[in-house]
């Protein structure tokens, strides 16, 4: 019998809910560390303080229409 084969892009992966969840305090200590990762790789390609307010700004935007949106 043949068998089914399924793909799986990274973006499935991301945003597929974990079988065991993190707790709380491992999930803001991910977001943390994300954080000052891009933040620093943002700095060492040239972008300016101003420009990653910018970014961030975009982020809370998006962020904000998701929730109005629930």
């Amino acid at each position: 019998m043949p068998q089914a084969v399924t793909q799986t892009t990274a973006i499935e992966t991301i945003t597929a809910p974990a079988t065991v969840p993190a707790s709380a305090p491992n999930r803001e200590k991910a977001l943390q560390i994300l954080s000052k990762s891009i933040y620093k790789e943002l700095r060492e390609n040239g972008y300016e303080p101003k420009q990653i307010v910018a970014l961030a700004t975009e982020i809370i935007s998006l962020v904000t229409t998701d929730l109005n949106l629930d």
